[in-house]
Formats: structure tokens, C-alpha cells, sequence
């Protein structure tokens, strides 16, 4: 097994050589990225290492911003109900770490997540001495939880899921996985199907649990009119408009959602289209792909203050607002689903009780968008023609999207209480 741990470096290594150009063009172009990449290497400020040595915090890690969003939900709700200790959250990305500062202020730092390699791993653990360590959702680090286990610090997976993807490219590799799995505690995982994965890649049973998925937990958005307004005016948007919210959208998929909304604006001339891709730094390629179109854009940046909301397509290219800008659409539309990229999570549009609709590949979230669309809350399309015919069926009855909207928040109530059942189970690392 200690030959499978060097193969494994060896290849990471051999990786980051491979990748090292790129890093270094990135580096050169972004001096925020060379800030972050000390903290990559395992090299954290000394004023940390001081800070954070007499409390002994948990370590909450979640990739970027959906993980982010999960990770906020338990710490806000935690903190609320019962005392909890200090903790320190790291991140991949700078958007999620963009994320993390904003909607966990009471964190005692917000870093990048080492490298896996053995020396920066270590460095990175004698630095921040956490007393526990939460990854949220699938974060499965050889190095580290090998690390994490030689100096007795208890590991948990909160939020776990693991897609039929993800659990078919580890089963090559099941006499690894198994051995890296009995390194953690615990496994808080969403669903029966994640848990099953989970158990067939040779978790221990007795360590798994069903818990739910902590986004149900989520505020509620009890005034979202209110909230709604307060969007329209943010971004000039008149009153009685109609908005479509298109959310975490890919290569390959602007195209086919610009041709839909094209169709569409030929029955509801003053429909609108708020377009968030993905990645931010895609955003120059959306604005050619909506021009190449012939539609005009504007980046929500660039919204001028006093303007008339003469617009067809707003590009969303800020950090952290696409939850909140649900709350302004009339409909709002999952990405990732109508290429293969398994969707995005569907939770944030149905807080605000919105209809939501995406395409054939829920693949990372099937269990969840089945469950939607059984309770009337979303609907799922096949293409092009189908997505026009079901939004221009929704943008004529507002009375259906009000039961659709009605009925996202009651399957949101419905499965309510991850938070509770994580927590307990979490309790016994920390007492």
C-alpha cells in the first residue's frame, strides 16, 4: 500500500510539471495567484500559525462555491443553535474563496487547500493544528487523510455525495479507495444512493449515514418580493418585465440558450435574459457568443447608475450574486444540464420560490431533480423546442408559476433538517 502513496505523489507530481507553464503564466498575469499559491504549498502567514495556535480550530474545507454554499449553511446554523469553536475554512478556487470571506465572516481565515504531496500537506496541518477536519461533499485526498490519521485527527465528510460518475472512475481504483476511506471518521452523506456508493467502495458501515442535504437548510426567503425589487432597481430592471435566469451555463450551452430566448422574444418582445456562466473568466466568450447573435449585452459591472433598462442580456460577471439574482427571475434555468455535464444544484432558484427548468443531464444531482420534478416543482427539457415551448407555456400563466414556485418550497420544507442530524453526529469530535 505505501507503493500505491508513492505512485500516487509521483503522478500528481508529474502533473503540476506538466501543468507548471500554465501556473506560471498565471502567476505572472495575476498577482493575487501568486499570493494564493504560498498558501498552496502549504505556506500559511506567521500571524496565523500565532492566531490560531491556543484555540485549535475545525477545519472546514469545500472547493468552491457551491461547496462554500453547503459549508455557510451548517457553520451559520451551528453557531446558532449551540456553541461552536473557531474554525478555519480553505478553498481551490478564488471565487470560492471570494465566497467563503463574504458569507462566513466569523471564520477565523479563509486559505487555499494544500497541494496533495506529503511535505506541503504536513506543513499546512502543523500550521493551522485543526481538531477536527470537515470536507464537504467528495473531497478524497490520499496524502492528506493519511496525514490527518498518522496525527490522530479525526475527519468527516459532510454533505456527501458521490455521482454514479465519480463512483465508477474511483472503482478502478477500489483497493486504493478502500484503504484512503477507512482513514475517515465519518460520512454525513445526502442521499441513500451516495451512502451505497459510498459503502461499495468500502467505506465503513458503521461510520456512514443518511443525513440529507444541508442546502434544504438553507434561510428561506420569506419577503422575496422585497428582495426581488430590490434586484429590479440594482439592475434597472422595470417592474412587470419578465426575466429568464439562466445559471451556471457552459461552452456549448449559451448557444442553444441564446437561440431559445432568441425564438422566445418573438412573442414577449421585453423578455430579458440574465446569463451567468459557470466560470468568470468566460465572460469575454459570452459576450461574443450573445453579439455573434445578434443580441446586445451589458456585464452587470458595467450597468450604468441612472440607466433606462434598455437591454436584452445582462452577463452576470460578478462573484457571489447568482443566488440572490434568482429571486428577480420570472423562471430560472439550471446549466451544466444540456450538455453532459451532470447540472448544478437546483436548491437556490426553489428558495425563492421560482419555477426551475433543466435539460437531460442532472447526472450529479438525480436523485434531487427527480424529487423536484415528482412534486410539480421544476421541469425537465429535452432541447431547444422543448425549452422554448415550456418557458413561453410558464411566461403566459403566472398563476402556474406561482404553484410551481409554491411547490419548490414545500419540497425545500419537506426534507428540512440535515443540519440538526450533522451536527449531532459531529458533537462527539468536538465535546
Amino acid at each position: 500500500m505505501t507503493l500505491m502513496y508513492a505512485a500516487y505523489s509521483f503522478l500528481l507530481t508529474l502533473g503540476l510539471l506538466c501543468w507548471s507553464p500554465f501556473i506560471l503564466l498565471k502567476m505572472l498575469r495575476r498577482s493575487s495567484y501568486r499570493e494564493g499559491w504560498s498558501e498552496r504549498v502549504g505556506r500559511y502567514p506567521q500571524a496565523l500559525f500565532l492566531r490560531l495556535r491556543p484555540v485549535q480550530p475545525i477545519w472546514i474545507h469545500a472547493v468552491s462555491v457551491g461547496e462554500v454554499g453547503a459549508a455557510s449553511v451548517l457553520a451559520n446554523r451551528w453557531r446558532a443553535c449551540r456553541p461552536m469553536p473557531s474554525f478555519v475554512v480553505s478553498t481551490v478556487t478564488g471565487t470560492g474563496r471570494e465566497v467563503a470571506r463574504r458569507s462566513l465572516p466569523q471564520a477565523a481565515a479563509v486559505v487555499y487547500f494544500p497541494i496533495d504531496l506529503p511535505m506541503m500537506v504536513h506543513r499546512s496541518l502543523a500550521t493551522v493544528r485543526p481538531r477536527l477536519i470537515l470536507l464537504t461533499e467528495t473531497e478524497i485526498w490520499p496524502n492528506f487523510l493519511r496525514a490527518c490519521a498518522n496525527s490522530k485527527i479525526p475527519v468527516a465528510i459532510i454533505n456527501g455525495r458521490l455521482s454514479e460518475r465519480s463512483f465508477l472512475r474511483y472503482r478502478l481504483i477500489r483497493p486504493f479507495i478502500c484503504r484512503v476511506l477507512q482513514r475517515i471518521d465519518l460520512f454525513c452523506m445526502q442521499t441513500s444512493a451516495d451512502a451505497e456508493r459510498m459503502l461499495a467502495l468500502g467505506a465503513n458501515p458503521e461510520r456512514v449515514h443518511i443525513v440529507g442535504n444541508l442546502k434544504f437548510d438553507a434561510v428561506l426567503h420569506a419577503d422575496t418580493s422585497s428582495l426581488a425589487e430590490q434586484w429590479r432597481r440594482e439592475l434597472q430592471i422595470d417592474a412587470q418585465r419578465q426575466v429568464l435566469v439562466a445559471g451556471s451555463t457552459h461552452p456549448g450551452e449559451d448557444e442553444v440558450l441564446l437561440e431559445a430566448f432568441r425564438r422566445l422574444r418573438g412573442e414577449f418582445q421585453d423578455l430579458l435574459l440574465i446569463l451567468a456562466p459557470r466560470h468568470p473568466e468566460r465572460v469575454a466568450q459570452v459576450e461574443t457568443t450573445v453579439a455573434g447573435q445578434g443580441l446586445a449585452a451589458v456585464r452587470r459591472s458595467a450597468l450604468p447608475r441612472g440607466g433606462n433598462g434598455a437591454k436584452e442580456v445582462i452577463v452576470l460577471d460578478t462573484v457571489g450574486e447568482l443566488s440572490g439574482l434568482y429571486a428577480v427571475g420570472s423562471i430560472s434555468f439550471i446549466g451544466g444540464s444540456l450538455i453532459s455535464r451532470g447540472g448544478h444544484n437546483l436548491l437556490e432558484p426553489a428558495l425563492h420560490g421560482r419555477p426551475v427548468l433543466f435539460g437531460p443531464h442532472m447526472e450529479n444531482f438525480s436523485e434531487a431533480s427527480a424529487y423536484f420534478v415528482e412534486r410539480g416543482a421544476a421541469i425537465q427539457v429535452n432541447d431547444t423546442t422543448d425549452l422554448v415551448r415550456q418557458v413561453a407555456r410558464l411566461l403566459r400563466d403566472p398563476a402556474e408559476r406561482a404553484m410551481m414556485g409554491q411547490a419548490a418550497l414545500a419540497a425545500l420544507a419537506a426534507h428540512r433538517g440535515a443540519c440538526e442530524r450533522t451536527v449531532t453526529l459531529l458533537e462527539r469530535f468536538v465535546l
